[in-house]
């Protein structure tokens, strides 16, 4: 403890000593535990957990009770929300006089729950829909009024703002319907339970909610506490309960009902991803952080060999470098969870904006951040073990003469190094075959092993570059040579460049491979780029309607009606002298599975056009076109209407989708077979072409479409669309991916400019000039970026293509697994980035330096 007190103040007065290289080091640390800390406060402040969502339920309550339509017996989990079932046969529905004697006497609020429409502008809009007095102190939290007031008798709601973007303003009548009440806004606010859906909120019978409109009958629970066993008695009378004092005070898990118990299990892909990302980080900061150590051990080596010299031993020489690794990484760490929590505290507003739903309260998780501090502490004394024990072996002759030279490489690490690549490689080629699973976790091993297997490989690849670097330009040559000269500082700069992009890779092949199966599986209900109103249950002059509707708002569009065979007829098709379907499966994309018509309208997806033509010439001659999914011999279809005696015989062609198309039809047939079949043909779809379909137009077509009728949608096909999250995932990775290599290579390339001053004071001193000085700067930075960037994504294809396997392997179809590699994405990781990271040093690199005397 003696000699760990005397290191410790060695390195706190070291610190205070060279401040701006323990600025840079502290910055180094904390930047992660800080950016770690300011997100687990906001995703712990996001999620709202069952006891910090109760007041948004329950308001001011004990419990709330609900009896389902069914009136069975009923087993729930503890929060009715996460599982439920009927356990017994029906019974008559409990009175309110019986649910209040079952708790005790306890005062019962009525509160109904459920969604009405809304008539806009263009049409119809559907808000979430709440019968309760808002008044009552039990239900008062249950919205927080912003403007107006509440509502005081079954003529007045409360609304939302998304309501009032509707069209409506306060004082206006929501328009719920002719047979709806149509209730005055008299206030506008916040609801606890609903944040961005159109809402809206008044006394029992304001909005016309009842059993018939899907509402269920509800209380809220003014009086005692209501404990576990009164829920089960509850239940057994055919009513859920949610109760605050169960959800605050968990019965043990055995006391679930058999009925509704499970394991809900793991996420093994989740957890693999959580560990992967943890180690890659600890391995990206310590990397990061190991070159100033490493300059610190460098700049301490004089005072190191004077101590060894004078009888100290080679532990207390490591113990003086750890020391720093200890001081500098409790400050870091202890700094970057304050200011993380700080910035979580003035993001989670910001986020607050992106979300759906509201926030819980604002929460620090004191256990998370105190692990993520001690991540901070290990990574900083990680960091100082290598130069600690470097350190501890140095030439003491040699550091007194004042030579400096790094020993020669190590043959064993780098056959380690090859053979933990090997190892990886082998793990993920095993994990990829394994499937989902155990498949994760082997890709998530194999990455680790392989990044650490380069971290050995990179001493020998650093001296390669530098022995093939005679032909480059004198800069460039200088710099690989003294890179490799100084491997002490070189090789974790390099290995961390090299670990940043090959977890980036490895991420960036996997999203866009998931991308790539998500297109490459996706099936257009219509071809590309056409539009079409359709709908089930339409009365003839609803049609009508609808095609006033849709010209109302697209004037220019032209709107053809697509005849069918009505959905009220059961249509099949076979080849004669087989009894095997046509088409194994297929989705009614038009509201009939057999169109009418001459040819095959340009809106049905996957036909080809020399099909086409085909099946233009049969339905000209009165044959059918009949779709099918396998090849069939033959010029005549069997067609049997709602099994009405024997089939009836007609001249046919089959025809094919093409590769990736989905089914969406089973035959179009020519007018004039519609006789010998039985049938009339009626509209089924409305075609909308002529024009290109904004999004707003999608949407005002959308509500004028659910004003006429609520069984008719319209929709656009667009092709696959990627999710904007997925846009904004890659973006923050590339950008990620892109800060972290630019912030190690620049962190790495001022570290070793630092260390080398007294190399180019020497060529300033035998005539370098100030460019000449740049451009070994910038050179070095080339050296340090371009060397780790192609390891990094070298390595990074390992598991990035082997984790395709297990994340696009198709379940339950014959397509996939599927492989996208973004190399727009890798190019500019191993060109790009080192490239501008050393117009940066040269630009911003010191060009007169002092004269230092040099020994050697």
């Amino acid at each position: 403890m003696t000699s760990w007190r005397l290191a410790l103040r060695l390195a706190r007065r070291d610190a205070l000593r060279s401040r701006g290289r323990s600025i840079l080091v502290l910055v180094m640390i904390a930047l992660p535990v800080l950016a770690v800390t300011a997100a687990d406060v906001v995703i712990q402040t996001q999620q709202v957990s069952s006891v910090e969502g109760l007041d948004g339920r329950l308001g001011a309550a004990e419990a709330q009770v609900t009896v389902p339509a069914e009136g069975r017996p009923m087993a729930q989990r503890f929060d009715p929300n996460t599982g439920t079932t009927t356990v017994g046969r029906k019974q008559p529905a409990p009175t309110v006089e019986q649910l209040s004697a079952a708790l005790g006497g306890d005062r019962l609020v009525e509160q109904r729950a459920g969604s009405v429409t809304l008539a806009t502008d263009k049409g119809i809009t559907y808000a979430e829909a709440t019968e309760v007095d808002l008044r009552d102190p039990v239900a008062s939290s249950l919205f927080r009024l912003t403007s107006g007031r509440l509502p005081e008798d079954a003529d007045e709601v409360v609304v939302n703002p998304a309501v009032l973007e509707s069209g409506y303003t306060v004082g206006d009548r929501l328009d719920l319907g002719r047979t709806q009440p149509a209730p005055a806004i008299v206030g506008v606010g916040d609801f606890a339970a609903i944040r961005t859906p159109p809402a809206v909120a008044g006394p029992v019978g304001s909005l016309g909610l009842d059993a018939e409109s899907g509402s269920v009958p509800g209380w809220l629970v003014e009086g005692d506490p209501v404990s576990w066993d009164t829920v089960e008695q509850l239940n057994a009378m055919g009513a859920l309960v949610l109760s605050r004092e169960v959800i605050e005070h968990l019965p043990p898990d055995s006391e679930i009902p058999e009925e509704v118990r499970w394991d809900t299990g793991g996420d093994n892909a989740m957890i693999a991803a959580i560990a992967l990302i943890a180690v890659m980080a600890l391995l990206e900061v310590v990397l990061l952080a190991g070159p100033a150590f490493a300059v610190s051990a460098r700049r301490q080596a004089r005072s190191l060999a004077l101590m060894a010299a004078t009888g100290g031993t080679p532990a207390q020489s490591r113990r003086v470098v750890l020391a720093g690794g200890l001081v500098l990484g409790s400050v870091a760490a202890l700094l970057g969870v304050a200011l993380g929590i700080g910035l979580g505290r003035l993001l989670v507003p910001v986020a607050q904006r992106w979300s759906s739903s509201w926030f819980g309260p604002f929460e620090v998780p004191w256990l998370h951040l105190a692990g993520i501090a001690a991540f901070g502490l290990a990574s900083a004394v990680l960091a100082a073990v290598v130069p600690a024990w470097i350190a501890s072996r140095q030439d003491i002759v040699a550091v007194l003469a004042g030579r400096r030279a790094d020993r020669p490489p190590s043959v064993r690490s780098p056959i380690l190094g090859v053979v933990l690549l090997a190892v990886g490689a082998a793990m993920a080629a095993f994990g990829a075959s394994a499937g989902s699973g155990a498949g994760e976790y082997l890709i998530a091993g194999s990455a680790i092993v392989a990044v650490l297997g380069m971290i050995l490989v990179v001493p020998v690849v650093v001296v390669g570059v530098a022995r093939l670097a005679g032909r480059l330009p004198l800069s460039t040559r200088y710099a690989a040579r003294d890179a490799a000269r100084h491997r002490t500082r070189t090789v974790p700069a390099v290995a961390a460049v090299a670990a940043t992009v090959a977890g980036v890779v490895t991420l960036a092949i996997a999203l866009s491979s998931d991308e790539a199966e998500n297109e490459g599986t996706y099936t257009p209900t219509l071809a590309m780029g056409q539009a079409a109103v359709t709908g089930y249950d339409l009365r003839p002059g609803l049609w009508d309607a609808l095609e006033r509707a849709v010209a109302g708002e697209l004037p220019d569009a032209t709107v053809t009606p697509l005849a069918g065979v009505s959905g009220d007829h059961w249509v099949d098709l076979s080849a004669p002298g087989s009894s095997a379907p046509l088409l194994d499966e297929m989705s009614v994309g038009f509201g009939s599975t057999v169109l009418v018509g001459d040819e095959v309208p340009e809106v049905v997806p996957g036909i080809s056009a020399e099909d086409r033509e085909r099946a233009a010439a049969v339905l000209a001659d009165g044959g059918v076109v009949a779709f099918t999914d396998h090849p069939v011999d033959g010029d005549e279809v069997e067609v049997s209407v709602d099994d009405r005696g024997r089939p009836v015989r007609l001249p046919a062609t089959f025809v094919g989708f093409e590769d990736g198309a989905y089914p969406t039809l089973a035959a179009v047939v020519p007018p004039a077979a519609l006789d010998a079949l039985g049938v009339d043909d009626s509209t089924v779809t409305l075609v909308v072409t002529g024009v290109d379909v904004s999004a707003e137009q999608q949407q005002d077509v959308t509500e004028a479409v659910a004003a006429v009728t609520p069984n008719a949608g319209f929709y656009v096909e667009r092709g696959y669309q990627a999710k904007e999250s997925t846009r904004i995932v890659q973006f923050v990775l590339a950008a990620l991916g892109a800060v972290l290599m630019l912030g190690g290579t620049l962190t790495a390339t001022f570290l070793a400019l630092s260390d080398a001053r007294p190399d180019l004071a020497t060529l300033s001193a035998v005539g370098a000039s100030p460019r000449r000085r740049r451009g070994i700067a910038a050179s070095y930075a080339l050296v340090v970026g371009f060397v780790g960037a192609l390891l990094g994504a070298a390595v990074g294809f390992i598991p990035g293509i082997a984790i395709t396997y297990p994340l696009t392997a198709p379940a339950y179809s014959d397509t996939g697994p599927f492989l996208d590699v973004p190399w727009l994405l890798v190019v500019g990781l191993v060109l790009g980035l080192p490239l501008l990271t050393a117009a940066v040093v040269g630009l911003c690199a010191r060009s007169r330096l002092p004269m230092v005397t040099r020994l050697d």
